[in-house]
């Protein structure tokens, strides 16, 4: 029985979500960000993006609270057992993969830059390829050992950071950082859906962190305070360093405040404990989405280590805001279907849950059709001949909810009252 497993409060799944947002990627969306708006503009944008994102947690939190049941196992309903589990898993495998090349294309630039400081000459890629393979060897031989780690990164990251924004709105920065104006412009909405991509999977697997806590309340304060104040205050600080740095490089921002050892140590130890955890997790997806064997799951986590790293050594970080786009495409319409589901036609109720063998082509068909127009305006950046669509982050969702809806109430209302009937 779920009930026996053991009780979460609030407050601690509460540092779990402040943990996930203070990491290097919420610096980088900041300086993203502020190259192509004003700060209050950004920091609007990181409230509306970040506020979509805890919506999304607190709907889908609350199902797998009630239910005392992770995320593809509540997904199994609207997917069906094996659709859940190939969708989930799927998207688990692409965002682990994308993020993992990321943190280690990030550790290879700080490291390179410090190197440099020194007239060593280390190229990124090697430096990216470099810390690729610690990061994964980590994952394989150590991810338990290493897991202590996060306790010292996280307090240390946010530690430099706060000095360094003190530093930064010193002797006229608070003046530069409020009358600051882009040169080139960043569309709101663009923002919103880059903030929404940023952390949309944090909102789809929100579940298997919060089963265990007992009330809806403690699901939703744990959303709100763990996501929104060190969200924006990443964003916040990524702002700042791009305008008194006069880059959005955030990682070169620590040199020019002076303290380079300190600040790549806190670079290194941020992407080492996570992407350690991002190879493990990528590793299990593809063991869902291929049926490998368990005792075979170490060469899944190398082989999403490996990917992960191929993605760094070719510079995965120049790509950041168009990964962001498609992500934000992608995850969010898992979530419309499944709040149709749970919170429209069951009305909230657990008792009504029941779970689908198989693959449930109703729901698998819903998320789709919103994935594939919420991602056409991104796929149609690539080709700037062709005429551009305006991207809507949330139309994804709507979609998604509105067809699964539909659906239901013309198909598969009266089959289920049939089947559940027999």
């Amino acid at each position: 029985m779920q009930d026996n497993k053991e009780e979460q409060t609030w407050q601690s799944l509460a540092f779990i979500w402040i943990g996930s947002m203070i990491s290097v990627p919420g610096l980088l969306l900041g300086g993203t960000l502020i190259a192509g708006m004003s700060f209050w503009t950004a920091i609007l944008t990181a409230l509306v993006g970040y506020g979509v994102i805890v919506i999304g947690m607190i709907f889908q939190g609350i199902q797998s609270s009630d239910l005392r049941k992770p995320t593809v196992q509540v997904a199994s309903q609207v997917f069906g057992e094996q659709g859940a589990q190939k969708i989930i898993a799927i998207i688990l495998a692409i965002s682990c993969l994308g993020w993992f090349g990321l943190q280690a294309n990030v550790a290879g630039v700080a490291f390179s830059q410090f190197l440099a400081l020194y007239d060593i000459g280390l190229p990124v890629w090697v430096s990216s390829l470099f810390w690729g393979i610690v990061m994964l060897l980590s994952a394989i031989f150590g991810i338990k050992l290493l897991s202590w780690l996060n306790y010292i990164a996280v307090p240390f990251l946010l530690v430099v950071i706060l000095y360094a924004i003190v530093i930064s709105v010193t002797d006229g920065g608070w003046t530069a950082i409020v009358n600051y104006q882009p040169e080139t412009h960043m569309p709101f909405l663009t923002g919103v859906s880059v903030t929404i991509g940023s952390f949309a999977l944090g909102a789809i697997i929100a579940g298997d962190y919060s089963q265990y806590v007992r009330k809806r309340s403690g699901v939703a304060k744990a959303s709100i305070i763990g996501v929104l104040p060190a969200g924006i205050l990443m964003i916040a600080a990524g702002a700042i360093f791009g305008v008194t740095s006069e880059t959005a490089d955030i990682i070169s921002v620590f040199t020019q405040l002076g303290f380079p050892v300190i600040g790549v140590i806190s670079m290194l130890l941020a992407t080492w404990t996570t992407n350690a955890v991002n190879a493990f997790s990528g590793g299990i997806a593809i063991v869902n989405v291929f049926n490998v064997p368990k005792e075979k799951q170490t060469i899944a986590v190398a082989a999403a280590g490996g990917m992960g790293t191929i993605l760094a050594v070719i510079g995965i970080l120049d790509y950041f805001v168009p990964i962001m786009n498609v992500l934000s495409a992608m995850i969010p319409p898992v979530a419309g279907v499944m709040i149709a589901s749970y919170w429209i036609i069951q009305k909230g109720n657990p008792a009504s849950w029941y779970e689908i063998p198989k693959i449930h082509w109703l729901g698998v068909i819903s998320w789709f059709i919103g994935a594939a127009v919420a991602a056409l305006p991104v796929i149609l950046e690539f080709f700037p001949n062709t005429p551009q669509l305006l991207n809507q982050p949330l139309i994804g969702i709507v979609i998604s909810f509105v067809i699964y809806y539909a659906g239901y109430q013309f198909i598969e209302k009266k089959s289920v009252k049939r089947n559940l009937d027999d």
